[in-house]
């Protein structure tokens, strides 16, 4: 049987109730659901990394890639990206971040299956991402 990995990035606070930032198990990596906080500061409270959608979709990308990266996945490894927005109007303009992000990322392989749903997120948030990807 398979270990199965926590993955928590030094650059992310420890998450607040019993889950983790992301789970490794054979080939397969599950990013959980990210949000657009700026790196962890020791003694501080996680920070949106700013008001607009374009601030947080960019830092909610950094924050998927960084557990990526932590369970030796990249952008090309990802079957599956889930965008959950708190307003629908919204969608456009994520859309064009999300095109504009990963037109510079250099894939190599076709872009993930992509969702996008309507949800509320807490007070300040706009934008959260999760994914799925398979290594090897």
């Amino acid at each position: 049987m398979t270990d199965k990995i926590a993955l928590t990035p030094a650059t992310h606070t420890v998450p607040p109730a019993k889950f983790s930032h992301g789970v490794k198990k054979g080939n397969l990596l599950q990013v959980a659901g990210q949000v657009g906080f700026l790196p962890h500061e020791e003694g501080k409270a996680p920070t949106p990394a700013g008001p607009t959608l374009r601030e947080q979709t960019l830092q909610t990308l950094a924050n998927v890639k960084a557990i990526l990266e932590e369970g030796g996945a990249s952008w090309d490894d990802v079957l599956m990206i889930r965008v959950y927005l708190t307003d629908v109007d919204h969608f456009a303009e994520m859309n064009d971040i999300y095109n504009a992000y990963f037109g510079e990322q250099g894939l190599t392989q076709p872009p993930a299956a992509r969702t996008t749903v309507y949800v509320g997120l807490p007070a300040g948030l706009l934008i959260e991402i999760d994914a799925l990807a398979a290594l090897g």
